[in-house]
């Protein structure tokens, strides 16, 4: 055996052992179920030896296969949670599916069900609601007994595929529910399986959107579909009776609205109560490829077992004409909460908190934190909403520099009167998910993340913060990943502003490797985030994972630089006009601060990588001298040309950060001022272009482009594609491949090993001689 193949032996086996000790160390319990039987306990989440056996290193292998859970949603009691956990197996190359049962008391783990294609559990009453696939594109709601898993039923087969339900208990016995799903032209729901033969292929249209993020859009909308699970007597052989759903009922036939909007549909979209549904779309009067603005609309119901429901009324809020999200009904169905911008065409606009105190007086809305200049009182953008259990307080996540809060709004006695700031409640990790404890609890439940544990829930008292009690931490606080919360920390570096004079603060998040030591030296990673209005935050992701890059022997450092969300909406805003500025000019300082202030940091080993945005950064870094810092860069799915941002599908992104659309003389000059192709010609860095065939949001030819523009300056370079990916890369395999390709590029020129690359993972059109590595990489 040759050297090279003894390493790419040794580099498989470290990666297979790693797989194997995760599995050991997450899946392995005193109670090994062996069946698809509901109602065995699976394992005690941090109390079990297996737990304590960490994983030999984290690769990405480790990231992949690692167990992925939702969040959790705890029953009326608050005894106990619900949540799905999904795991991948490079071995078998397949995903296991789960629906768990976590009793809040003991942390013991009840498996409900491993079947196949099932999803989102909800508590309906003291039973669990779940849905499954069925054949020939229906849905088929399952009913579980909580106190005995293995008496399961079908209530009801839906003729389509339906989703994000919300439940609303009516009285004993009887529940309202609403589910997501497509309607045809005619206002029936749509099932793809029913679809007739088409012998062309041919689309046409007279308008846009004609691709949206990574589908062609078609007549089919989605709608929302209204119904009551009701309760049945019990038959002489049981013990209880069965639900069974009546018809489902079209909320939005005939409207030309459509909710949830995408192309990112959800249940923040829209709420019930026990007598309406409340919901937001995209105003019906504009176009939505270059326009943001919503509606929220109120619909009385007054019986939702039949077709008994009012037109739509929409709720206007004066100079709010931007995107709105996350309508909530107070628990009482009395009161509202939404998020409105006041800008159309700003999807980064700040989010403003209305409320309607009383649903009978819908034109009532008021902004909860208004202020007379028009600011807003509290300078953060929440991204949700919940209420107390009394009504009395708004609960909000929100980005909060590089982390996501959660707050505490408490609401005054009169809706005019003045509101105090919200206050903090959390302090380290990202909150992904609220509720009450209970129905009756003042507690909160939590579902959280950080950049080294992947999924914890916890308890809180929002009268008393400190009180945050861990109940399930999925990797025992990272540790069985070999991960610590100690690898992860901040800096914080002035820049000069530009345009003007003077300075301002940049916040970066730092990690290191697991082994880390002061006195040793280590190359770095600069890792540039898309958006460009979002940030960098401590929580979990399996695309762009920092910890990922630590572990190979990097510093990683993620800055926030202008236009970053979380550290006020002037900073945010701050990047319109300014793309390759005051951005570039952030990234600058950081990198003179890391040198400044970094002794361990090798700043002449230095690597920078970015997506979306971050792609964009990196071609216009390319073309000017920061680029020549770095010996080598990585763009996924980036802007190469600013004019081809005119095939984008949402044209109101580039007319508002760039002023407007380039045929217009007034903003054209900042189309071509920003433009990275313009400077190709000092392009002198080594580069990996990743670009995937089904992004729309910055099509293919950007990175084919940047790609042509690397291969005829015969600068060092390889292009990655996925058929079969968006904007971004989700398949587990794929998402191996890309992480493999990546670390062999960059760690090929800081001097780490490379690893398994990815013409060991079987990948077409990867040189297989030397002499063709040559040729790809010039």
């Amino acid at each position: 055996m040759n050297l090279s193949s003894r390493n790419l032996s040794l580099s498989l086996l470290a990666a297979a052992s790693s797989i194997s000790l995760l599995y050991l160390a997450l899946f392995i319990s005193p109670q090994i179920y062996h069946s698809q039987l509901s109602g065995n306990t699976i394992e005690r989440p941090w109390e079990t030896a297996e737990m304590t056996i960490r994983v030999e290193s984290f690769t990405p292998e480790v990231l992949l296969s690692a167990p992925r859970r939702s969040p959790a949603v705890p029953n009326a009691a608050g005894t106990h949670a619900l949540y799905t956990q999904s795991t991948y197996s490079f071995e078998s190359h397949s995903k296991t599916k789960e629906i768990r049962l976590l009793n809040l008391s003991s942390s013991l783990v009840t498996l409900v069900t491993n079947e196949n294609k099932t999803s989102e559990p909800h508590w309906l009453e003291n039973d669990i609601l779940y849905l499954k696939e069925g054949e020939k594109g229906v849905t088929e709601l399952i009913v579980a007994d909580s106190e005995d898993l293995t008496k399961i039923y079908t209530a009801a087969i839906i003729p389509g595929p339906v989703s994000d339900a919300k439940l609303k208990v009516l009285e004993k016995g009887k529940v309202a529910v609403v589910f997501t799903g497509k309607a045809q032209p005619d206002g029936t729901l749509y099932n793809p399986e029913n679809e007739p033969k088409k012998y062309s292929t041919a689309r046409v249209y007279d308008s846009v959107m004609v691709r949206h993020w990574d589908k062609y859009v078609t007549p089919n909308r989605n709608s929302l579909w209204y119904g009551v699970l009701s309760m049945s007597k019990p038959h002489i052989t049981e013990s209880k009776g069965r639900y069974s759903l009546s018809t489902l009922i079209n909320a939005l036939k005939g409207t030309q609205l459509e909710s949830p909007i995408p192309p990112f549909p959800g249940t923040d979209h829209f709420d019930i109560s026990s007598t309406a549904i409340a919901f937001v779309t995209k105003a019906p009067d504009v176009n939505p490829a270059f326009n943001t603005k919503c509606n929220f609309y109120y619909l009385a119901i007054s019986n939702f077992g039949t077709a008994s429901h009012s037109a739509p009324h929409i709720v206007e809020v004066e100079g709010y004409d931007g995107a709105a999200s996350s309508p909530v009904f107070s628990p009482n169905g009395k009161s509202i909460a939404f998020l409105k911008m006041k800008k159309n065409g700003y999807e980064a606009d700040k989010n403003r908190v209305i409320i309607i105190p009383d649903v009978s007086n819908l034109s009532a809305a008021t902004e909860a934190l208004k202020s007379n200049d028009g600011k807003e009182l509290w300078d953060r953008s929440p991204s949700s909403i919940i209420w107390s259990n009394d009504g009395q307080h708004l609960f909000l996540t929100a980005d909060d520099e590089g982390l996501g809060r959660l707050f505490k709004l408490d609401l005054p006695a009169a809706p005019l009167d003045t509101y105090k700031l919200p206050t903090p409640l959390t302090s380290s990790g990202s909150v992904s998910g609220v509720c009450p404890l209970s129905t009756t609890s003042t507690r909160l439940f939590l579902s959280s993340s950080s950049l080294t544990d992947p999924s914890f829930f916890s308890t809180i008292d929002p009268s008393h913060p400190s009180s945050l009690t861990t109940i399930s931490s999925i990797s025992h606080n990272g540790s069985t990943l070999g991960l610590s919360v100690s690898q992860v920390s901040s800096i914080h570096f002035t820049a000069p502003n530009n345009p003007g004079a003077g300075t301002h603060p940049v916040h970066a998040l730092v990690i290191r490797p697991s082994s880390f030591s002061p006195s040793s030296s280590y190359p770095l990673a600069l890792l540039i985030h898309g958006g460009p209005q979002s940030a960098w935050r401590n929580s979990w992701s399996t695309r762009w994972n920092p910890v990922v890059f630590a572990e190979q022997g990097y510093i990683v450092v993620c800055p926030n630089p202008t236009g970053s969300t979380g550290y006020g909406q002037a900073f945010t805003d701050a990047i319109q006009n300014n793309w390759g500025g005051a951005p570039y000019t952030d990234l600058e300082a950081c990198m003179t601060h890391i040198a400044t202030n970094m002794p361990y940091v090798d700043i002449t080993r230095a690597v920078a990588l970015g997506a979306s945005y971050g792609g964009y950064m990196i071609n216009w870094m390319n073309g000017h001298p920061l680029g020549r810092k770095f010996r080598a860069l990585v763009c996924h799915d980036g802007v190469f040309s600013m004019s081809n941002q005119l095939s984008s599908d949402e044209q109101y992104f580039p007319n508002h950060d760039l002023g407007g659309p380039p045929f217009d003389k007034k903003t054209q000059s900042d189309w071509d001022r920003w433009d990275p192709s313009r400077f190709v010609g000092n392009w002198e860095t080594p580069q990996l272009v990743v670009h995937n065939e089904l992004d729309y949001r910055l099509p293919i030819s950007e990175g084919l482009a940047a790609f042509n523009v690397l291969q005829e300056r015969g600068l060092k370079s390889r292009f990655l594609t996925f058929p079969n990916e968006n904007h971004w890369v989700l398949s587990e395999e794929n998402s191996r491949v890309w992480h493999r390709v990546v670390l062999e590029w960059v760690n090929s020129f800081v001097g780490l090993p490379t690893g398994v690359g990815a013409g060991e993972l079987g990948v077409d059109g990867v040189y297989s001689t030397i002499e063709e590595k040559r040729m790809v990489q010039r």
